[in-house]
């Protein structure tokens, strides 16, 4: 039997990571430390004294993006966004731009360089801290509705939902003994979005029940651990995003619903804080708190063919030993038909 090829990520050795450094006219000082990232490879490297940058950011990340992933377009477009939020105030961490380019290429990885910003996951317990996240992303959004992406692809029922069911189905990803229940349970997730909740994208618009709903750029990935808090009695501190790998074209709530924890009463008060901060900056289409179980069903299901994808990649099978199993499976659709009770059930009142 031949021998599967080795990973594109393989080729990515210290050396090769010092030489992309090298080819920008940076001068690394031989530490390197990588940082945790599953769909790229992150490192930080510092700089020598006196090289360009260093003054300023005597270290720098590196982000190589996982080949084939992203057109150098879509990546352009999410830097793009980066810095006119930053051009705004918004805190995030967006790339240095080095040549007058903030996208590079070396060998076979296209890649940026960022400045290190550190933090810890927020409180999302702490009705102030929560409250202030609010008014961070109504922030984004007021920038992210100036103007639509022209690369960037949408958080929707297809990309979401259908072509990832799809694809796990088509590639056999699932065990036998499961993969007619999950069939069968994840069809039918999918169209109760597609009648009741989720209907049609089209124009920068959600239909749900055919009353459209607006959309505007998004950081779509909007989860705890892609948010990171400062101290607030330090310049700057409180909340910032370090990273809009993920970004793309949705409605509001898409960045909202994934910092809701617990059961449902804690959910609501969770998401009542969270739009009080929202709203003393951008209004809030309460229509949209109809969407988000049908987002939490449709990201359970690119989540597990994200997985499937990404299996090639030994970073995957050590994070994620329990992904494919048959108990594994079963989970999945337990949690589907909790999600088709959810998603029949009032939405969340506000």
């Amino acid at each position: 039997m031949d021998e599967p090829a080795p990973h594109p990520f393989s080729q990515l050795t210290p050396n090769l990571v010092q030489d992309a450094l090298s080819a920008l006219g940076l001068m690394g000082d031989g530490r390197l430390m990588p940082l945790n990232s599953y769909e790229n490879r992150v490192y930080l490297a510092h700089l020598e004294p006196g090289t360009p940058l260093a003054a300023e950011h005597p270290a720098v990340v590196l982000k190589f993006y996982r080949p084939g992933r992203w057109s150098h377009a879509q990546i352009e477009e999410e830097h793009a966004f980066a810095n006119e939020l930053a051009a705004a105030e918004v805190p995030v961490v967006a790339p240095l731009a080095v040549g007058g380019r903030t996208l590079h290429q070396h060998g076979n990885f296209a890649f940026s360089l960022s400045p290190r910003r550190g933090g810890r996951t927020p409180e999302l317990s702490d009705a102030e801290a929560l409250e202030w996240i609010g008014r961070f992303i109504a922030r984004l959004h007021t920038v992210g509705a100036r103007q639509p992406f022209a690369h960037r692809p949408a958080v929707d029922i297809a990309s979401y939902g259908i072509e990832p069911r799809h694809w796990l189905l088509t590639h056999h990803a699932l065990p036998l003994e499961v993969e007619r229940t999950w069939a069968d349970i994840s069809q039918e997730a999918i169209d109760l979005i597609a009648i009741n909740q989720i209907s049609t994208f089209n124009n920068n618009q959600f239909d749900i029940d055919k009353n459209s709903l607006s959309t505007l750029r998004l950081h779509a990935d909007c989860h705890p651990g892609n948010i990171l808090w400062t101290p607030t009695d330090r310049p700057g501190g409180g909340p910032h995003f370090v990273d809009l790998d993920d970004c793309r074209t949705g409605c509001a709530v898409q960045d909202l619903w994934m910092l809701l924890a617990g059961d449902r009463l804690e959910r609501q008060r969770a998401l009542g804080t969270l739009l009080d901060g929202y709203e003393q900056v951008r209004h809030f289409d309460r229509r949209e708190l109809a969407l988000i179980e049908a987002l939490r069903t449709l990201r359970l299901i690119h989540y597990s063919a994200w997985l499937a994808r990404r299996w090639d990649d030994p970073a995957f099978p050590a994070a994620f030993p329990s992904f494919g199993t048959p108990d594994y499976w079963r989970g999945q659709i337990n949690i589907l038909r909790e999600q088709i009770e959810a998603m029949q059930a009032p939405p969340l009142v506000v």
